[in-house]
């Protein structure tokens, strides 16, 4: 048996992917030709094969995946905020395929499966104990992917509405019309219905006028069109319309439709505060009536009164 042969047979077990053309086993005959004991060599070549696919893998898909999955968000038209945790999950997992590809490499067959089945049943008992933030987490997501709303835009769901602020995994932050801030689970605001009024480019908005059964009909529309007419902040296409629609008990409900562009909260706000009053207005010049609700009252009201020089109530 010669001397080189009899180092082969002297290398410890540890390595369990030595085969022929393994890299670590390369590595582990470099050092060894370069003097090094093979107690040494092959845990040596193992941790230095380890290392060097790791970063390999780390730097190639920073430099490779990570900016193919950001031309990939840019094209689908998310925002930045979206885009900032998806890239920080794409080099998580880069990080993670490189470590399960340079546990393989080093000869560290055994230990990754172990560690495999350990990390499968950590992830059973997280999931259990974590229900609520995965759902929370793949609501987000769909949120991301599905943009039914954006920061910025007044969005409305139960009793609630306010101004998106921030968009997380995990959270929606929405700032309320009266300065609170809501922290609401992403769940929720999947799983109902929400209500975006500012999705679009245009909003119509309703109010109800009730004239008088009295009062002229014909003329209470055209005045309600005119003032819309009039208003900058209402749009002429598509034009403003009333319906009469109600007849109650002491009213005359006429509907009027407006439309107004690119709406916000503050702009609905604001025109329809100021189209109705001019229209109060004008239906107070023209003598149209506002009629409020009214009660008649029939039969006949008894007074029971003490007698003449009767004691009074509390008298001593």
């Amino acid at each position: 048996m010669t001397p080189g042969s009899a180092s082969l047979v002297a290398r410890p077990v540890l390595q369990t992917g030595g085969e022929t053309g393994n890299p670590a086993t390369f590595v582990a005959d470099l050092l060894e030709g370069l003097g090094v004991p093979p107690t040494f060599a092959d845990p040596a070549g193992a941790a230095i094969t380890f290392l060097v696919v790791l970063a390999a893998f780390v730097v190639g898909g920073r430099a490779l995946v990570v900016p193919l999955v950001s031309r990939l968000l840019d094209a689908q038209g998310l925002e930045t905020h979206a885009k900032r945790p998806l890239k920080k999950l794409t080099t998580v997992i880069v990080v993670f395929v490189g470590i399960a590809v340079a546990f393989g490499f080093a000869g560290y067959g055994d230990f990754l499966q172990s560690l495999a089945t350990i990390a499968a049943a950590a992830t059973l008992a997280i999931g259990f104990a974590m229900q609520d933030v995965i759902k929370n987490f793949v609501a987000g997501i769909f949120i991301f992917t599905d943009k039914p709303f954006r920061i910025g835009d007044w969005i409305e769901w139960d009793d609630h509405s306010g101004v998106v602020e921030d968009i997380s995994f995990r959270v929606t932050r929405v700032r309320t019309f009266d300065n609170e801030l809501l922290t609401v689970p992403n769940s929720q605001l999947t799983d109902d219905v929400i209500k975006n009024p500012v999705a679009k480019e245009t909003l119509r908005l309703q109010f109800l006028f009730g004239i008088g059964y009295g009062d002229d009909i014909e003329h209470a529309t055209e005045i309600i069109v005119e003032e819309a007419e009039r208003h900058p902040g209402i749009l002429g296409d598509p034009a403003p319309s009333v319906r009469l629609t109600e007849l109650a008990d002491s009213y005359v409900g006429l509907k009027s439709r407006i439309w107004i562009d690119n709406p916000s909260r503050a702009d609905f706000v604001k025109i329809r505060g100021e189209y109705v009053t001019n229209v109060k207005r004008r239906f107070d010049e023209e003598g149209i009536e506002i009629p409020f609700p009214q009660r008649d009252l029939s039969g006949n009201v008894e007074l029971n009164t003490p007698a003449e020089g009767g004691a009074a109530l509390g008298d001593d």
